[in-house]
């Protein structure tokens, strides 16, 4: 049975709030918490009018599902204070920093650096674009816990988030362990009967697992909905078919640790024309600064932010990775605008014409398949189902 007849089969819990702030950052009486939301224009948070824009369903759904049971029992029931809602305006790019400025629904400016970040214990960011990096750079400074949840859509809400946070760090925590401590990774790609080979070097590094669990009083960003076991190359060479957003497929082609230029495969030359005057002008926005294997049986929900998330899936990033303990920070790039973390997801739903036919991983002097297909391996399935 493949994961996604698994995941077809799969009886989901009912999505409450109550049982994801209580499994993700089990809080303490009298914490704060607030919701940041983004808005193409600010002056639509006042008195709520972006609700009246049928495009934006993501923040009506931070209001729907966030924001009013909060104040409808919620907090009374956890024992928190606070549900205020914040907007920024949105930041056109995954974890670009965010504005200085916020907005009350009352039409207030505020400063998120001094009016909001340092007053709450945990802050919810149900946005457009992923705020992980930067709000987890946020974190360390005013010492908050918090929850990044762009994208959220019916499907992620109905699955997705509604799952025990302990049971996905449980299996994600299984598979961190027999992948750790890597020497590399290598992934074949198959278009258009063609097999390109990336190899990505890992250097006996500690694997990191994205697992929902944040917890404690150490400042610390959940990325929902979790499930992912990651790595920060050290390096990479070879190649790899990537489709942009338009459907345009190019060939990436690697070497010392980063993207050096397409090649059009199929599509639009402008398209590809551009990226190769991107990694030209701003030469860091090539850099592979993840890798990552998904580690949930989940269906796909159209949103990366999820279907990365299911197992038999791999992604690999560009460019921002201080997030994830990398050293590529947005003061290197040379436009402010570039300094993106955008994940590269391969999955039979995403990049129907690109195939990854197998990923093997070498550690402790053997190779060991770790998918097949878009299927995991024997050893993966050995790992989930070890007590």
């Amino acid at each position: 049975m493949t994961i996604q007849e698994q995941a077809a089969r799969r009886i989901f819990p009912t999505f409450r709030l109550t049982n994801l702030l209580k499994s993700t950052f089990t809080p303490r009486v009298g914490q704060k918490i607030c919701i940041l939301i983004d808005l193409p224009d600010l002056s639509l948070m006042k008195d709520f009018a972006f609700l009246k824009i049928p495009e934006l369903t993501i923040q009506r759904n931070a209001i729907q599902f966030f924001q009013t049971p909060l104040n409808s029992g919620v907090m009374d029931e956890l024992g928190l204070t606070g549900g205020e809602i914040f907007a920024y305006k949105t930041t056109g790019g995954s974890n670009l920093d965010l504005p200085e400025s916020a907005m009350t629904p009352e039409g207030k400016t505020v400063s998120l650096e001094k009016d909001v970040y340092p007053h709450y214990d945990i802050i919810l960011c149900i946005s457009t674009y992923s705020a992980t990096a930067p709000l987890t750079a946020s974190a360390k400074v005013h010492k908050f816990r918090g929850a990044t949840l762009h994208g959220v859509n019916p499907t992620i809400l109905r699955t997705g988030l509604a799952v025990s946070y302990d049971d996905v760090s449980a299996d994600a925590e299984k598979m961190r362990l027999g992948m750790t401590k890597a020497d590399w990774v290598e992934i074949d790609f198959h278009y258009a009967g063609h097999t390109h080979t990336l190899h990505l070097e890992l250097s006996n590094q500690e694997a990191q697992k994205s697992h929902g669990l944040c917890r404690g009083d150490e400042p610390d960003v959940a990325n929902l909905p979790a499930g992912e076991i990651y790595f920060v190359p050290t390096g990479a060479r070879g190649a790899f078919p990537m489709r942009y957003e338009d459907g345009t497929i190019a060939l990436m082609h690697v070497s010392g640790g980063r993207i050096r230029n397409a090649e059009l495969l199929n599509g639009d030359p402008s398209v590809v024309e551009a990226h190769n005057a991107k990694l030209v002008s701003d030469p860091v926005t090539g850099e592979l600064g993840e890798l990552g294997f998904g580690t949930q049986i989940l269906p796909t929900s159209g949103r990366d932010i999820q279907d990365e998330k299911i197992r038999g899936t791999i992604h690999v990033a560009t460019g921002r990775s201080d997030h994830l303990g990398g050293s590529l920070t947005p003061d290197k790039f040379a436009e402010h605008l570039n300094a993106t973390h955008d994940d590269i997801l391969f999955a039979p739903h995403k990049t129907p014409e690109i195939w990854v036919t197998q990923a093997r991983m070498h550690r402790d002097g053997k190779t060991e398949v770790l998918i097949e297909n878009f299927e995991p391996s024997a050893y993966i399935q050995s790992l989930i189902a070890a007590s």
